[in-house]
């Protein structure tokens, strides 16, 4: 899971860059890059880091331009080691691209085995976001006739790369002299959306993971990218669109807006805030049917994306809503940190209780999702040390039995604490009192129910269900050996 960015500017587009990384940082902490167009020349900054330490004002002074794409990186198995793998990436021909990627490819080694003996084209790291980009390279070049290239052209080429490439895949990418595209895959599992500022020198444009970079910046929300849909936007701000697929059906993944989306963002036409409210008003209802009404004395979440939820499920049940929960603000997101000891340790420095908001309670502990389960044990762990008499646990989201192949760094069985267990086991293995999951039916309708046209999602981690077809036990098994290894 990654967070990019794109811009069309009439003046320094580097500061506006960086202030959009900054609000989507959310989105990954392992790695930040910028690039620029300059007068047809690129300039490209990117390291391992969090954009405040990647960028020092020399950095920043070597980024001249008003045209410019940046990705914050989350790194998925065997990507997260290499400096070299940090966005964006560049291809010399034909005419110069830069590119970052949102996503994850299923069928990428096939793609760069192909690359090499049929397109002739060397992959010089193990990103598949570098094989996207080359395959985006050549059939640019394929369609392009001579040194031109227009709108139709890049179409084309979009509509073509459509047609090899499976997975995941929201793209923002600068061609040297013409322009920004952009593009999302045929499901749309992955979000992207366009924004709009009018300004003295001209239309500006901006292109990015999330409606709240566009926001927070000025920009005017236009809509979202639709699957499969092509955006090019040249030099000038004139803005050119086609959906290039006849098989794009829009199926978002879920999880965008149980975890990953800032809750004030806005993704294919539905609040994440309110579609977690929701979900906190479906669990309410369910607790209600399954735990005797005073058993609880107060809710409290484990912030941050479980707030909205908590605090609706409160308000439902007539219980006090408090947070006995303090997040240390400085440590990152312990779900996307890169290695399983990590996450372990930095729990207790991410977090720290209130005691006198559990000593002698029956306290409910809401969470948006479990995941490996280690964060939600120490978390009950913590508030038994403190006098919780009793700790209920439940989950905005359904329970997590399956690997993962779309960009979202969970793909063991062995690491999925509800995978191989019962909602008992896991129960007893976080050691609360009362564990109550959301059900799969209500997680979807929390979101369907605010924008009715989404019939789909893409909840593979919940159902097991790989909507892209390619994805079968063999494949599943690789990934978990690589990811062992």
């Amino acid at each position: 899971m990654c967070g990019i960015v794109g811009v069309i500017g009439r003046s320094q587009v580097n500061q506006l860059i960086y202030d959009s990384l900054l609000l989507l940082q959310h989105r990954g902490q392992d790695a930040a890059g910028i690039a620029t167009s300059n007068n047809g020349l690129f300039n490209l900054h990117k390291s391992h880091g969090l954009v405040r330490d990647v960028f020092r004002s020399h950095n920043m002074l070597s980024l001249p331009g008003c045209q410019g794409i940046g990705q914050v990186r989350y790194p998925t198995a065997g990507s997260n080691n290499s400096e070299h793998e940090a966005q964006p990436f560049y291809v010399n021909a034909p005419f110069g691209i830069m590119f970052a990627h949102n996503g994850n490819l299923t069928n990428w080694k096939e793609l760069r085995e192909s690359l090499f003996k049929v397109d002739q084209r060397h992959i010089n790291t193990n990103s598949d976001s570098e094989v996207l980009l080359n395959i985006f390279a050549h059939e640019l070049h394929s369609v392009s006739s001579g040194v031109s290239l227009d709108e139709n052209a890049i179409f084309k080429a979009v509509e073509n790369l459509h047609k090899r490439v499976r997975g995941a895949y929201a793209v923002v990418s600068l061609i040297s002299g013409y322009g920004l595209v952009a593009f999302r895959d045929i499901y749309g599992i992955r979000p992207l959306c366009i924004g709009r500022q009018d300004t003295d020198k001209g239309v500006e444009w901006m292109i990015a993971s999330e409606s709240v970079a566009l926001e927070g910046n000025g920009f005017k929300f236009v809509r979202d990218v639709a699957p499969g849909e092509t955006i090019f936007i040249d030099l000038d701000g004139n803005f050119y669109s086609k959906v290039c697929s006849d098989k794009s059906v829009l199926t978002p993944c879920i999880f965008e807006y149980i975890y990953f989306a800032r809750p004030d963002s806005f993704i294919d036409g539905v609040s994440v805030y309110d579609a977690r409210l929701r979900m906190g008003e479906y669990l309410a209802a369910k607790i209600s049917k399954e735990v005797r009404s005073g058993d609880i004395d107060v809710v409290i979440p484990i912030p941050d994306s479980s707030r909205p939820a908590a605090m609706q499920l409160a308000g439902c049940l007539n219980l006090d809503y408090r947070e006995g929960l303090i997040k240390n603000r400085y440590v990152g997101r312990t779900f996307i940190m890169p290695g399983q000891s990590i996450r372990r340790k930095s729990v207790r420095q991410k977090l720290n209780t209130i005691a006198t908001e559990f000593k002698n309670k029956n306290v409910l502990l809401v969470d948006d999702s479990i995941v490996r389960g280690t964060t939600s044990k120490e978390i009950v762990e913590m508030a038994r040390s403190v006098g919780a008499r009793k700790v209920y646990f439940a989950s905005a989201a359904a329970p997590i039995r399956y690997q993962n192949v779309y960009g979202i760094d969970m793909p063991t069985p062995d690491e999925l604490v509800a995978s191989n267990r019962t909602e008992e086991e896991v129960r007893k293995f976080i050691g609360s009192d009362y564990l109550i999951y959301q059900n799969i039916e209500d997680m979807e309708q929390s979101v369907r129910g605010i924008q009715p046209s989404l019939a789909n999602f893409e909840a593979s981690c919940f159902n097991g269900v790989y909507i892209t077809g390619d994805v079968n036990s063999e494949y599943l098994s690789n990934l978990s050996n690589t990811r062992t290894s």
